[in-house]
C-alpha cells in the first residue's frame, strides 16, 4: 500500500484529492493538512510514503515543509503541486529534495502516474516544468565558464574547422583579436589545446 498525505490550504482541493486516493485500491489515505506548521509530528503520526505538497500556504509554506520533511524524514517522497510554474520555486523545491513537480491543472491520470513513478524510485515532472528545468541546468552549465558571446562564436567556428584567419575574415576582426579570444577561451575552460577545448565544449553543451 502507498500511504499518501496532502498539504494544501484549499479545503476543496484536499477533499478532492482524498476522494481520488480513496478510489485507488493500492493507495491509503494518510491525512490532509492546511499548512506545514506541524509537519514533523504529522509524519511521525501518519507515516506517509508520499506527500502531495502545495507551495503557497500560510504560517509555514511548502518550501519550508519540504526542508523539514527531508531533514527529519528523508525516506518520505514529496511531489509538489502548485497552480503556477514559477521558476524560482520550481528549482528551490528540487534543490530541497522534492522528487516530483506537477501543476494542479494536471489530469487525474498524471497525478496517479506521478505518485506511482515517485513511489517506485523515479522522478516525475509535468512536461512544461521538465523543459524549464532542462533549460535552467543547461544555462547554468554554460554560465559556469563565463564565456562571452564573442568567445562562444569563435569556439563554434574553431569546432567547425575554421582557421584563425578564416574566423577573422568571417567575424570582421583581426587575426590578433582572434588569437586573444582563443587564449581567453583556453584560460576559462582550463585547457591547453584546441582538441581539448572542442571536446569540453561538446561535452558540456557550450555550443
Amino acid at each position: 500500500m502507498i500511504r499518501v498525505a496532502v498539504y494544501d490550504d484549499n479545503p476543496s482541493r484536499r477533499e478532492s484529492l482524498q476522494a481520488l486516493i480513496s478510489l485507488m485500491p493500492e493507495w491509503e489515505w494518510a491525512g490532509s493538512f492546511e499548512n506545514c506548521s506541524n509537519i514533523i509530528q504529522d509524519i511521525d503520526l501518519n507515516r506517509p510514503d508520499i506527500i502531495l505538497m502545495d507551495l503557497e500556504m500560510p504560517v509555514r509554506n511548502g518550501l519550508e515543509g519540504i526542508r523539514l520533511a527531508k531533514l527529519h524524514h528523508p525516506q518520505v517522497k514529496i511531489i509538489v503541486q502548485t497552480a503556477f510554474d514559477d521558476d524560482d520555486k520550481v528549482f528551490k523545491a528540487i534543490q530541497l529534495g522534492a522528487e516530483g513537480y506537477i501543476l494542479k491543472s494536471a489530469a487525474v491520470s498524471q497525478i496517479t502516474q506521478s505518485i506511482d513513478e515517485v513511489f517506485g524510485g523515479g522522478a516525475s515532472m509535468s512536461p512544461s516544468i521538465a523543459m524549464k528545468v532542462m533549460r535552467f541546468f543547461s544555462q547554468q552549465e554554460k554560465s559556469d565558464y563565463h564565456l562571452t558571446p564573442k568567445e562562444t562564436e569563435v569556439l563554434k567556428h574553431l569546432a567547425n574547422g575554421l582557421s584563425y584567419k578564416m574566423i577573422a575574415d568571417q567575424l570582421g576582426i583581426s587575426y590578433f583579436t582572434v588569437n586573444n579570444h582563443v587564449k581567453k577561451i583556453y584560460e576559462k575552460l582550463q585547457v591547453h589545446s584546441l582538441g581539448e577545448a572542442v571536446a569540453l565544449a561538446y561535452r558540456k553543451r557550450l555550443l
